[in-house]
Formats: C-alpha cells, structure tokens, sequence
C-alpha cells in the first residue's frame, strides 16, 4: 500500500509540474489559464481583488474566415470560368480577388473535407473513403483522429468563434443517432454550432437535419429548399455573433449538399437552361473548351481531352429518351446558380454589415469533379450505387407514373444525371468524381477574396496547390502556428503549405513539391511538374463491374505526364521515359506507407466483401413509437435481411398512419394502415414497388401484426418474399423481384409510428408524415 500511495502521489506531481510548466506561446491547446490578479487574505480587509486579464492571443487585425465548399462541381461548369452554370457570386468574388486554376482536391467528398478541415493528407486522417465505406485499415476507418485537430479546433482556442453549416460527411455512419457518441460530430471537432446534416446526402425538400447534436424535422412547406434554409440559418448565426461577440473574428464553414445527387431544384430554376443543352455533351464541351481559352483560364497550349471509349457519345442516345437525359442536365445547372446564389446572400450580408472588406472567403468550387454516379441518368440516384441493372426506357415508364418529366427534381424522385453530362462538367479533363489519376476527378477552380489585403488580380494562379494547404494558409494569415499538441495529443504533421506569397503575386514561386492522389485504387503523385498516374480498377461511369477480386495493385500500368507544357493530362510519356515512370512509382509508394494508403484499394474492398460492411451488431431490437430517425447504418436491416417485425397495437375504426418505415422516396420499404386496410410497399429505387394490402380491413382493438421477409437466396439483391399476419392469420403477401444490395439511401432513417423526412411510398404522400392515429405499444424486430 505505501508502495502505491507513493507512486500516485509521485504521478500526480508530476502532471501538475508539467501543467504548470505548459507554454502560453500556442505550441499547447488549449492556452494555460491566467494566473488570478487578486490577492486572497485571511479576511476581507487582508485580500486585494483585481479582475484578470486575458491576453489577446489573435494580432487586432486577424480576418474573419468563410469557406465556401460546393460538393460534386467540376472544373468546367461555373461561367465564371467558361462553364454552362451562371455563377454571379463565383464572378463578383474572382473579380474583386484572385483565382487558382491548378488547385486540387482527392476527388472524393468525405476524403476532401478532412484533408481541408486539417491541413493533412486525408488518409493520414482516417479518411481514405467516404465515411459509409469505412473499414477497418487505419488510413480508412472513417474517423479524423484527435491527433490532427481541425482548423476549428484550434481557431477556436485562440477566441474565434465558429460554426459549420451544411453537409458534414466525417462521422462514422454508425455514429450519427440521436444517442451519439458525439465525439465525432462537428461540435466534437471545435464547431461551436453546426446546422446540416450528418451523412453524403439528403432531400433538399425534406432533409435530415441536425442543430448541434439534436435532430429536427424541416417545414413540410412547398417553398422551403434546404440551401436556401442553410443560407438564412448562416445569416442568423452572423447577426448573433455580431450581437454577442462582435470583437471577436469568426470561422464559418459553409458546405451545401448543392449540387451533390439528388438534384432538386425548382422547376423555374432549370427553366433558365431551356435549350441550352439540346446540343448533347459532346458539343457542350468544345464550347465550355473555347470559352475557357477565351477568358484566359487555360493556358493557350492546352488540348481538349477525348471521350473514354467506354462512355456514351450523344448521337448513341436515343430519340426517345433525349428530353429525359436533357431535362436532368437543366435540372444540375439550375442547381448550380441556385445554390451560387444562396452564396450571394451570405456575401451580400457580410458586405451590408461592413464585414466584408477584413473577411477572407475561400469559394472552393467543387470537393471533387462533377460527378459520374449517376451513370445512364438516374430517377434514384443510389440506383447506380447499389449496382440494379436496368433501362432508361423502364425509368421513363415509372417516371410517367409520377407525372413524367416535370416530377424530375421534386420530392419524390431522386434524380441524377447521364455521366457524360459530368464528364462535360470537367472540361477539359478526361475523367469525373472517383478518379484520382485524371484532373477531371481532382482539379477544382478556387476563389479567394479579401478585399483588405488582397488586389484583384484577374491573372490565374497556377502554382501546383491541394486541399490540404487551406489550413497552413490560414494559419499563416492570420499570424500563428500550428500547434504540436491540442487537448492532450501530440499532433500529426501538417502536411500543406502556405499558399500566402500567391495572394499578392501570381508569379510566386511553386512551394508545393510533392503531393500524392489515391481513391479506390486510382492513384497519382505530382513532383515539381511532373505527374505519374494510374486509373485503378473502377470506371464510375459504368455499371456492373465484375472482376474487381482479381484487380492487383502491384500491375498497374503507370502514366507519365509532363505538366510545364500538357496542362491537361494528353501526352503520356510512360514508354519514352520509363526511368522516370519507375522514380515516381517508388516515390508514390513511400507517400503511400507514410500516409496510410496501404493497402492500395481498400476503398473497393466493401464492394468485393459487403458482408465487411459498416451494420448494426445486434441480431434483434425493441422499439416503441418512441423510435425514429435511426440512420439506416445503424437500423435493422430490413431491406436485405430475413427478417421478422412483430407489432402490438391499438387501434380503432378505419385506422390510419405509418407502422415504421425505413428509406424515402428514393427508396426503402413501409408498413402502414389505410382506413383500416394493411398496407406493406416494397419501393425498389422507384423503378420497381412491391404492394400487399389486406382485403379485409382491421377490426377495432388490441392485435398482433407480423411482416415476415424471407429472401430466396442467399445473396446481395436476391428476391424476396413479404407476408402479412395479423392475429396469426395470413391477410397478405407479395413477392419482391429484387431487394437491395446495399443501401436504400444515405441519409434517410427507420421510424416507428410516422415516416420522416422523404416519404418510401407516394401514395401517402399528401398526408405526410402519416402518424399512426392509434397506439403502438411495441415492435420486436429479429433477424432470422
């Protein structure tokens, strides 16, 4: 016992020695506290009392910060830069700052936020996938660990105030209920205030949204869009600050799902592009190409890239289904200037209040390049994802069902569009979102205005930058370093630079040496002009992909670029100068080791073993009517499993309302109660719905329903069989053609007693959310 009395009071010595011995020079965060400027006596008389002073820890001229984060935009779209989207606010801030033609990102949405919330390469920050496709490899696992804090996190110790709006992607899909844990959520990251929503994407009619760590439910007003809603809610949370804190500078970070899948946008947005893409995309690209060269934004010398052969061209669209394919492509472009202009407002609000002219805002168009995941064009956009064959011809027909093309972009579809319109989108690159290798996946146009300090300049810069250099810049601007120890943890090396000597001389020297790309195998490392490259297993534009288990990283073919003088990527130099291919190989490899690359391509590795992926443990649950917003990641799953949901309810005459129901519109399966009728839909990605309905309506009082599903296989997709039970007698049944193999949607949740947020069978949706008018006092789910 001595011994030990000994040792804690020898620790604890020892931990308070080096508390007090921690240095106030910002090295440690939080800031050692001020010591008291009182005097404590034995009595009153005795004691002196004098308020402390805490010292100013930021210069009196430190900026406000916006970052401005647009998800899924390529390099060709703003017409800022010669694309086809009208971006007003993109142009008043690249008129009055500066622009970057050579700024990059890991083409691929969660990775990209944590490279730009840390300053660190993204799988040194756990980030290698998107955080639904987390494994458990540590450059993979989906968490941004305490070592790296964020830019929030440590602007915040200094007195900055700060808060984050919009889409977040960095919590580990299992971790996004109402239980938490939280320490993964964006308040747990030093946001002081976040209000969006947790997961890749939402409804901007009906989203999932979060204030902090508690969920809310939108309007269900026809006006309300969520962009619009995240614009009003960052205005609100200015004028607070100015209210409360207006000596202190703050950081926002601004990142809509716009214009990410699904599209939705009002109609009269997408009405401004009638006819402007009759043309088709390969004729929009030549055009986006003249522009670009017009306005200056590439150089004079570069060549327009060619059309993978295994895209689609669009003379091989036909006839019949060009309106489909045109009207997603107006539907995205409108999305663009609408979300653009929601931009604005913060813009306009920040220039009304006199904010503007010491407030540095970073407009970064795009978190990866446009995206291809919507293959041939998509009513659902996980339809794609979830790899279900199927034809343009059979979304048309389900579509008409809905209203035809006029439904695009409404609460009930999911839609995306034709992945050669993406392709356009990246002009003049050659490839889209998901390749590493290519500029179309990674290059990104970024803006920076501060009208304090930086002229406009309307010369690109094209000094090699990354995502992961906005922290070391802002660092450097704002006049402090990055610490090596927050919160308790040593830090993880920064791996960006400052971008700073470029915001008042575009000639500055190139101080990005080396920098390295990888995405599902799709790899790249960039050093001093020169590029090596290779595409890696998946081709985004396309379907079903077989073969993916034989893919070896070791055999990849390399490329070899020399980008002084081929600005896009079109003379590969591998076989003249194999030498060099192999030099930037072995550079690439020990990048890779450095960085928790290893193993090259886990992000595919769910696609080759979804039994791996990220689900709930448990093999039975008990809910009440208590029970909603749980993530589908974390729900029984009930779309793909045998399963069977045993119901005790209450109800009376001609009863009513949803029972539970997991998905949305885009998606997913319910069980509800129709005047009295049984009612259970199976809603495969809209393309196909799978309907039982007692004949016989239900009796007043107390029952026992049970939904039984029994799969036919043991396989991903495999059909399926639904019976309906109530009291122990059959009253229903359907069979289910095909299930889904992964997931109905990213964000939406399995809710007992109503169906929030975007509604799995339209034939309810007028009474949304549909809760139950009797009493359910229990439901059993168990996995069989």
């Amino acid at each position: 016992m001595k011994t030990a009395i000994t040792f804690v009071v020898a620790y604890c010595g020892f931990a308070l020695g080096t508390f007090a011995a921690a240095p106030d020079d910002g090295s440690v965060l939080p800031f050692p506290p001020t010591s008291t400027a009182s005097k404590a006596g034995p009595t009153l008389q005795e004691s002196v009392h004098k308020r402390r002073v805490e010292p100013e820890r930021l210069p009196a001229s430190a900026p406000n910060v916006l970052i401005v984060l647009i998800d899924d935009a390529g390099f060709g779209v703003p017409d800022t830069f010669g694309g086809f989207a009208h971006t007003p606010t993109l142009s008043k801030l690249y008129n009055e700052g500066i622009s970057y033609n050579r700024f990059h990102t890991t083409s691929i949405c969660s990775p990209t936020r944590a490279a730009l919330l840390t300053g660190r390469n993204h799988q040194r920050v756990g980030s290698g996938t998107i955080a639904e496709r987390a494994v458990d490899w540590d450059g993979y696992t989906g968490v941004i660990p305490k070592t790296s804090a964020t830019v929030a996190e440590v602007l915040k110790n200094y007195g900055y105030k700060t808060s984050a709006f919009g889409k977040w992607h960095n919590t580990p899909a299992d971790q996004t209920t109402e239980m938490g844990p939280f320490t993964y959520w964006p308040t747990g990251y030093g946001f002081e205030y976040f209000y969006g929503f947790l997961a890749g994407e939402t409804s901007q009619w009906e989203p999932r949204l979060v204030e902090n760590t508690t969920a809310i439910e939108p309007p269900h007003d026809e006006n309300y869009h969520l962009t619009e809603d995240m614009a009003d809610q960052g205005i609100k949370w200015l004028k607070k600050h100015r209210a409360f804190s207006p000596d202190k500078p703050f950081l926002m970070y601004w990142a809509p799902g716009g214009v990410h899948g699904p599209h939705h946008v009002s109609a009269r947005w997408a009405d401004k592009y009638k006819g402007k893409f009759d043309q088709g995309w390969d004729k929009l690209r030549e055009e986006i190409f003249a522009r670009q060269k017009q306005l200056g934004w590439i150089p004079t010398n570069a060549e327009l890239t060619l059309r993978d052969p295994t895209m689609t061209a669009w003379a091989d669209i036909p006839e019949s289904e060009r309106a489909f394919q045109i009207r997603l492509m107006e539907l995205y472009a409108g999305f663009c200037e609408h979300t653009d202009a929601q931009v604005g407002k913060l813009v306009d609000y920040l220039d009304q209040t006199g904010q503007r002219e010491n407030t540095i805002i970073l407009y970064i168009w795009g978190d990866n390049g446009s995206s291809a995941e919507g293959q041939n064009g998509s009513i659902s956009e996980l339809l794609a994802q979830n790899q279900i064959p199927n034809t343009i011809a059979q979304q048309i027909k389900a579509l008409d069902e809905l209203g035809g093309l006029q439904a695009l972009g409404g609460p009930l579809t999911d839609n995306i569009y034709h992945a050669s319109w993406a392709w356009a989108g990246s002009t003049p690159f050659r490839s889209t979102k998901l390749v590493a290798a290519h500029f179309g996946g990674t290059r990104n146009p970024l803006v920076v205005s501060w009208p304090k300090k930086i002229k406009a300049d309307k010369t690109p810069r094209s000094q090699f930058y990354h995502v992961n250099d906005i922290v070391p810049t802002l660092y450097d601007v704002i006049g402090i370093k990055a610490p090596k120890e927050v919160n308790g943890f040593p830090q993880d090396p920064i791996d960006g630079v400052s971008m700073a000597a470029s915001f008042t001389n575009a000639n500055a020297p190139e101080n990005k040496h080396v920098q390295y790309f990888d995405n599902n195998g799709s790899d790249g490392i960039y050093q001093d002009g020169w590029y090596a490259c290779t595409f890696g297993p998946l081709s985004p534009w396309l379907n079903a992909q077989p073969g993916l288990d034989k893919w070896d990283s070791s055999k990849a073919v390399w490329e070899l670029y020399n980008l002084k003088n081929d600005f896009t990527q079109m003379h590969d130099l591998a076989k003249e100068q194999p030498q060099k291919v192999e030099e930037m190989k072995q550079l690439f490899l020990a990048q890779a080791e450095e960085n928790n690359v290893f193993p090259i391509g886990a992000g595919i590795w769910l696609r080759i073993h979804p039994e791996d992926r990220i689900k709930s443990p448990y093999t039975s649950w008990t809910f009440d009517d208590t029970t909603t917003r749980m993530p589908e990641f974390t729900a029984p799953p009930l779309g793909n499993h045998n399963n069977t949901v045993t119901i005790d309810l209450e109800c009376g005459a001609g009863a009513s309302g949803v029972l539970y129901a997991m998905g949305g519109a885009g998606g997913g399966l319910t069980c509800y109660m129709d005047q009295g009728h049984l009612v259970f839909e199976y809603n495969l990605m809209i393309i196909d719905r799978s309907i039982a309905k007692s004949a016989e309506k239900i009796a007043p009082g107390k029952h026992t329903i049970v939904v039984n599903t029994t799969l036919k296989a043991p396989k991903p997709g495999a059909p399926a069989d639904i019976l309906l039970m109530v009291d122990g007698k059959e009253v229903a049944r359907t069979a289910v053609k095909m299930t889904v193999p992964a997931a109905f949607t990213a964000s939406e949740s399995f809710d007992v007693g109503t169906d929030l947020g975007s509604t799995v069978s339209r034939d309810y949706f007028e009474q949304r959310p549909f809760k139950f008018n009797g009493e359910i006092s229990r439901v059993d789910v168990s996995l069989k």
